[in-house]
C-alpha cells in the first residue's frame, strides 16, 4: 500500500475527494497509489492539502534503498562466510573422472546438490568441467578423424586427462592459498 493512500485513508478521504481538494486529477492520485512516484508541483500540492511533509509520501523509497543495503551486507557476509574447504572437495572430486570428460562434472554437481553450497566459485568449477567435458571428446575424435595412428590416439587421451588434472589441482591450490580459481571461464554455464 502506498504512503498517499495510507494517508488519504487515515484523513477519510476518498480520492475524489483528495482530488477536488488539492486540485489534482483523480487519474494522477490512482497512478502514484499504484506506485508511481509524486514529483515537483504534485508531490509539494498533495503534501499541503493533506497537511504532511513531502517526505512522509516518499518514506517506501527510502525503506527499500535502506532494505537493498541490508541485502548487499548480507550478501558480502555470506560470500567471506563461504566454505572454502568444501569448495576444494567439489573441485577435486572431479579428479576420479579426470580421464573421463563426460562424468568428470557429475561429482562437483551432485555434491553442490547435496550440500546447497552454490557460491560463484562453485559454479564456475563445474561449468570449466563441463566445458571440458565437451571440448575434449571434440579434440580426441578429431585425432582419430585423421587417423594419425593408435600411438597418437593414446598421446592425446593421456594429454587431454593430465591437462584436466593440472587443471583441478592447479584450481584447489587457488582457492586454498587465495580464495580463488586460477583456470576459470569468462563465462557461466550454470
Amino acid at each position: 500500500m502506498s504512503e498517499l493512500k495510507k494517508i488519504r485513508e487515515q484523513q477519510n478521504l476518498t480520492q475524489e475527494e483528495l482530488a477536488e481538494k488539492s486540485g489534482i486529477s483523480a487519474r494522477t492520485i490512482q497512478r502514484i497509489e499504484a506506485g508511481t512516484e509524486p514529483k515537483g508541483y504534485t508531490l509539494k500540492t498533495l503534501a499541503a492539502t493533506l497537511g504532511i511533509s513531502e517526505k512522509d509520501l516518499l518514506i517506501p523509497e527510502i525503506i527499500i534503498e535502506e532494505d537493498v543495503i541490508e541485502e548487499e551486507i548480507i550478501s558480502a557476509e555470506n560470500k567471506e562466510a563461504s566454505n572454502f574447504t568444501l569448495t576444494k572437495i567439489i573441485n577435486i572430486s572431479s579428479l576420479p573422472f579426470s580421464w573421463l570428460p563426460i562424468a568428470n562434472f557429475l561429482p562437483p554437481i551432485l555434491i553442490m546438490l547435496f550440500t546447497k553450497e552454490r557460491n560463484p566459485i562453485v559454479k564456475q568449477i563445474i561449468s570449466l568441467q563441463i566445458f571440458l567435458a565437451v571440448i575434449c571428446p571434440i579434440i580426441f575424435m578429431t585425432v582419430v578423424f585423421f587417423k594419425l595412428g593408435k600411438a597418437s590416439v593414446l598421446v592425446t587421451m593421456i594429454v587431454l586427462t593430465l591437462i584436466n588434472v593440472f587443471i583441478i589441482l592447479r584450481n584447489a591450490y587457488e582457492i586454498d592459498n587465495k580464495k580463488c580459481l586460477y583456470f576459470k571461464l569468462n563465462f557461466n554455464l550454470l
